[in-house]
């Protein structure tokens, strides 16, 4: 069967390890579980081009004290960056770290995933900057690990691009 590591990436607290909870487990706790480094899960899952298992490496988030190591993604055939819609803030720090990433590894498939969407009356995020967004080329995916939404199909479009890879 064939493999695929899948990175979440963005800063602390916007939810990746909530999202791969949602998606392996389809749970979600209320309760925030700070990752320490990464925390690895697989999930087999079918696409047009049959089963893939997908390898999801959650790696801590980034904030000014701790930069994410570029090692950690070395092998990976695709990417998750998670902003949280009610901080605008890791909205920019998710696309300055995809450049980095872009830099380092060149252009892989990825999704852009703003979550928190249950959360909407608190977003930070407006409907210029997701044009913004499209008119960069970016096709942002708004998604709640809390209510599942959107959470499925991410991964598994991402699958699906990172198998054609």
């Amino acid at each position: 069967m064939i493999q695929k590591k899948i990175c979440m990436l963005g800063s602390f607290s916007v939810g990746k390890t909530s999202l791969v909870r949602r998606f392996v487990a389809t749970i979600f706790d209320e309760h925030y579980h700070t990752t320490i480094g990464v925390k690895i899960d697989k999930k087999i899952v079918k696409t047009d081009g049959g089963e893939v298992t997908l390898v999801l490496w959650d790696i801590h988030g980034e904030d000014v004290y701790q930069k994410m190591r570029m090692t950690y993604l070395r092998g990976m055939s695709g990417y998750l960056l998670v902003a949280d819609g009610t901080r605008r803030q890791t909205l920019d720090d998710a696309l300055a770290l995809n450049e980095r990433v872009v830099q380092e590894f060149g252009k892989l498939p990825s999704l852009l995933l703003l979550n928190k969407f249950d959360l909407t009356d608190q977003w930070e995020i407006d409907s210029s900057q997701m044009s913004k967004l499209a008119a960069a080329g970016w096709n942002a995916i708004n998604t709640s690990a809390k209510t599942g939404d959107g959470v499925e199909g991410a991964y598994l479009r991402l699958a699906q691009a990172a198998q054609g890879k």
